[in-house]
């Protein structure tokens, strides 16, 4: 089984990288299927963040092609290939499923954010490049989507004003995020990555919600510490 996972891994990996060619390009949730419908929720990031996505999936690739042609067998590896195909898999049907359905589309993110933060808590030090930092910085783009979908959500549905909606879920995401970071100094691209998105809701509110850009912008400040003390503290350690 253990010299099958990296074959396993590519397939995933494969299908999640084509998924986007299979669907719609996607902006956002449709605001007309929540009963408040969100036009510009203030807790979606600026469009030109996801652009992140490219260089995920570019990386991601390469780490399960490094998989396939050099690691096979390897346990250390399988480690992290097995809650990572949990993720990937599935996650190939997250954009159809945004289209169609927001909150089993959300309920599908946390499960694939779940997945990559056990991938990367399990991730070892070495091959750094090749698989540690390929999924941290998935796992940290996921952690962050998935506090924007449940923000949504919260708006869409009348649970919270979306303003309020934004706060409750940025709050919420940072502090997981802070408490992962803060646990693996030794992985800054989780971080770097919270702090993207971050950065895309700043810009996303500007000149809108007072509110909203400063727990962003508290919430930044945060991640970036943390991000410095991980590039500091944990890098001088972490083998390459």
């Amino acid at each position: 089984m253990i010299r099958i996972l990296p074959f396993l891994t590519l397939i995933a990996t494969a299908g999640f990288l084509i998924s986007p060619f299979l669907t719609d390009p996607f902006s956002g949730f449709d605001p007309a299927r929540f009963p408040v419908p969100q036009v510009d929720p203030p807790v979606q990031p600026a469009g030109y963040a996801f652009g992140i996505w490219g260089l995920i999936y570019l990386w991601l690739g390469v780490s399960a092609l490094a998989g396939v042609m050099g690691r096979r067998g390897d346990r250390a590896w399988a480690r992290v290939q097995v809650p990572l195909v949990l993720s990937l898999g599935p996650g190939a049907f997250w954009l159809w499923l945004a289209g169609v359905n927001p909150p089993a589309a959300t309920a599908l993110i946390l499960w694939m954010t779940g997945c990559a933060l056990w991938a990367l808590f399990a991730a070892p030090r070495r091959d750094r490049w090749l698989l540690q930092a390929p999924v941290a910085l998935y796992a940290g783009w996921l952690t962050a989507a998935s506090a924007v979908s449940i923000g949504v959500q919260l708006g869409g549905y009348g649970v919270f004003t979306p303003e309020w909606a934004a706060v409750v879920a940025l709050a919420g995401g940072v502090m997981i995020a802070l408490s992962v970071a803060l646990t693996l100094p030794h992985a800054p691209e989780y971080a770097l990555a919270v702090i993207w998105a971050l950065l895309g809701v700043l810009v996303a509110n500007l000149g809108g919600s007072l509110l909203v850009l400063g727990v962003a912008g508290a919430a930044l400040l945060a991640m970036g510490a943390v991000a410095v003390f991980g590039l500091r503290a944990g890098q001088g350690r972490a083998a390459l």
